[in-house]
């Protein structure tokens, strides 16, 4: 071997080294590598991190339309329980007595006989005197509102309503101080001719 064939033989084995490590960068050190994928992983959890907040999102949104803001529509009771609340318990007002008149259709009577409920805890004797006050006027009011009703308005499913207008119209057009809570009729009869 000559003297130039050792030299070729390092610059060769060079080559060759560099040859087998195709398109490979040169190794700088060991944090190289990390620098490299660094990005890459923060990358990835920034998109994961964003799709998540972006789920969340959509369905809180969707379970508050759902649920109309939130708010529970329905409420459970346990039909176990023995304490389901207190209804009020009123004082009656039922010196109106009963009330006969014709309705819209001339061949068709009504008789009714009206019973006010009104708040009096304490017994007290001024607002049974208020509701005395105006029985003449609640009378003929009753009369009146009869009158302007067609048979239809009085039949049995109706009463509720007939009940719920009544109560708001006695208290806005006839009593001041002394305000009607619940309305029951004693007697509804409604007669044809």
């Amino acid at each position: 071997m000559s003297d130039s064939d050792e030299l070729d033989l390092n610059a060769g084995g060079e080559a060759a080294a560099a040859d087998g490590e195709k398109g490979a960068a040169p190794k700088k050190g060991r944090g190289a590598g990390l620098k490299v994928l660094l990005p890459t992983i923060l990358k990835f959890a920034a998109i994961g991190l964003g799709a998540l907040i972006f789920i969340v999102t959509v369905a809180v949104i969707t379970f508050n339309i759902l649920n109309k803001g939130g708010q529970s529509q329905t409420s459970i009771t346990d039909p176990t329980n023995a304490y389901m609340g207190t209804r009020p318990v009123y004082a009656w007002y039922n010196l109106i007595g009963a009330v006969t008149t014709r309705t819209r259709d001339p061949n068709v009577t009504v008789t009714v006989e009206v019973l006010i409920g009104y708040d009096d805890k304490n017994g007290n004797a001024a607002t049974a005197s208020n509701l005395n006050a105006y029985q003449f006027e609640m009378r003929d009011w009753v009369r009146r509102y009869f009158s302007s009703k067609t048979p239809a308005d009085l039949l049995p499913e109706n009463e509720l309503r007939l009940q719920n207008e009544i109560r708001e119209r006695l208290n806005t057009e006839i009593l001041d101080t002394t305000k009607a809570r619940k309305i029951l009729f004693n007697r509804l009869d409604v007669l044809e001719m």
